[in-house]
């Protein structure tokens, strides 16, 4: 079973306070409710949602930009300059939600992406949080998607989403960004990576990182092949043409380049009605995506599952019974139990 996140009493305030803080933009309190959003202790649940509830939906002029890419790539420093020049040129607030993976033995994560971002972890215009991903694929956090609503919320217009790093199956953040850069380095096997399907085929624009020293030539050569690569995938239903170019967090090239793409991409998406239309998209899969987890979180917790949970696991262990018998046999157990009450109920009225 997942690890449980709890919240201790101390650290709980009032859902005015949760509310007054978030919108105040004051770090500590969004610091706070994010922990309890990522909480799944289930007395953290209701609070959690009314502080969703009252963020709303703060997306109107704002910028939500994945970033992944192979481990060693370094995303983490491509963000941190980034995110510095959007600070000092644009004067715009940051949020960085950083996903580590989680050790499916503890549960735990290393959560050290802070550590290689150092002027955004010392503005006091950026906001940064390492969260762990939980047991899930994807690249991403159980609960990413509501916290980036309520850094929003906070005024934090520009939102970096750093995935984990796993490769070609890191889609899941494509649903919930409005632009996915793609990082990758020369003479690591990215050049082949190019021609396959997959994180490559969603990317609005691949950047070349480390392009500096003696690696600008490699790098290069590099950037030409991931961009005659996206020529082989279908035209962008938004109509935008993605590419790919050099960059170094190092000294600085290409930050303005990427800079100035996302915000020509974002211009382009808003001007011809296609950034509406993702927001709803990713509305429509955020909604399914709730439904899941409250279905599944309303199943185990059922008393009648829980009785026989453990030991039909230890029955699947020791090959006992079939995995998908036992999952049949507690959904057929969940069903007679709700049947069950609800004559009981019926029988009270």
């Amino acid at each position: 079973m997942d690890r449980v996140l709890r919240t201790t009493h101390t650290s709980r305030l009032s859902l005015s306070q949760y509310a007054d803080g978030i919108f105040a933009g004051d770090r500590s309190v969004l610091a706070k409710a994010i922990t309890l959003i990522e909480s799944t202790h289930r007395g953290d649940s209701a609070m959690a949602a009314e502080i969703l509830e009252i963020c709303g939906d703060q997306t109107a002029d704002s910028i939500t930009i994945g970033v992944t890419g192979v481990p060693g790539a370094g995303k983490s420093s491509l963000i941190d300059v980034l995110g510095r020049h959007v600070i000092t040129t644009c004067q715009e607030k940051v949020a960085v939600l950083a996903i580590d993976p989680s050790s499916r033995l503890t549960g735990g994560s290393i959560l050290a992406d802070k550590a290689r971002m150092p002027f955004l972890a010392a503005s006091q215009m950026a906001f940064i949080r390492p969260s762990p991903s939980g047991v899930g694929l994807g690249g991403i956090g159980p609960r990413t998607r509501e916290v980036i609503l309520i850094c929003k919320a906070a005024g934090f217009r520009t939102v970096f989403i750093e995935t984990v790093g796993i490769g070609q199956s890191e889609t899941s953040v494509r649903d919930m960004v409005d632009f996915l850069l793609l990082v990758a380095i020369a003479g690591a096997g990215d050049e082949l990576q190019g021609i396959k399907r997959g994180v490559m085929e969603v990317a609005d624009m691949i950047a070349v990182n480390k392009a500096d020293s003696s690696n600008v030539r490699e790098a290069e050569k590099a950037r030409a092949v991931a961009e005659i690569a996206l020529h082989y995938f279908p035209p962008s239903a938004s109509g935008w043409t993605p590419l790919a170019c050099v960059c170094s967090a190092c000294t600085g090239l290409g930050i303005g380049e990427i800079w100035s793409q996302i915000t020509k991409h974002h211009g382009m998406l808003r001007q011809n009605g296609f950034l509406a239309q993702l927001r709803r998209e990713q509305g429509l899969a955020w909604f399914h995506e709730s439904i899941d987890r409250s279905l599944k979180q309303m199943f185990v917790s059922a008393e009648a599952v829980q009785k026989r949970l453990a030991d039909i696991e230890k029955e699947v262990v020791a090959g006992q019974t079939t995995p998908l018998a036992a999952a049949r046999q507690l959904l057929l157990l969940y069903d007679s139990d709700r049947q069950r009450r609800a004559k009981k109920r019926e029988s009270l009225l």
